[in-house]
């Protein structure tokens, strides 16, 4: 009894014999998905939109509003973490049976240190991707310089060579 190694093509595989001969004989790709898909039993969204605390369930520990100074947030709440693990240090060796409530406080910060870090997010792309433009741009005018330079070169030693042909 013969087994395949590997299973046989998709059955669209035929859309595109033609492709060699006639490159716009093949499909156009589908249209990119728009609003919320299920993927594995699972439903998402194209919307890239950061849920807020309240709808994680998690208590927000920072002024809400637009207006949010994040490094004075960031800073208090850092100042706030670190007093609650000293407590917790405290609390562990004086009442070990008490450091769940602790804990739980340290969780509570830790997620609104992370929610704010990623409220970031979409300034550190923005920020990201001026720096990589940035750079695109710096590389081109040293290339445009480069050819320039070596187009005067290039001239120069035309017209060297033009002028030792002349003289002979």
């Amino acid at each position: 009894m013969a087994t395949a190694t590997y299973p046989p093509p998709p059955p669209y595989y035929r859309l595109y014999k033609d492709y060699e001969q006639d490159p716009t004989s093949a499909p156009e790709p589908p249209p990119p998905i728009q609003g919320t898909y299920l993927l594995y039993g699972s439903s998402y969204t194209t919307d890239d939109v950061l849920p807020s605390l309240e709808d994680q369930g998690v208590r927000q520990l920072y002024p809400k509003g637009p207006n949010v100074d994040f490094k004075k947030e960031l800073r208090s709440l850092n100042r706030e973490l670190q007093l609650h693990i000293l407590e917790l240090a405290d609390i562990l060796i004086e009442r070990p049976s008490q450091y769940a409530r602790r804990v739980e406080d340290i969780s509570l910060i830790f997620k609104n240190l992370h929610h704010l870090l990623n409220s970031l997010r979409p300034h550190q792309a923005r920020a990201t991707l001026i720096h990589i433009l940035e750079l695109q741009i710096q590389r081109r005018k040293q290339a445009v310089e480069d050819i320039k330079r070596r187009r005067e070169e290039a001239q120069r030693l035309l017209k060297e060579a033009l002028g030792t042909l002349e003289g002979q």
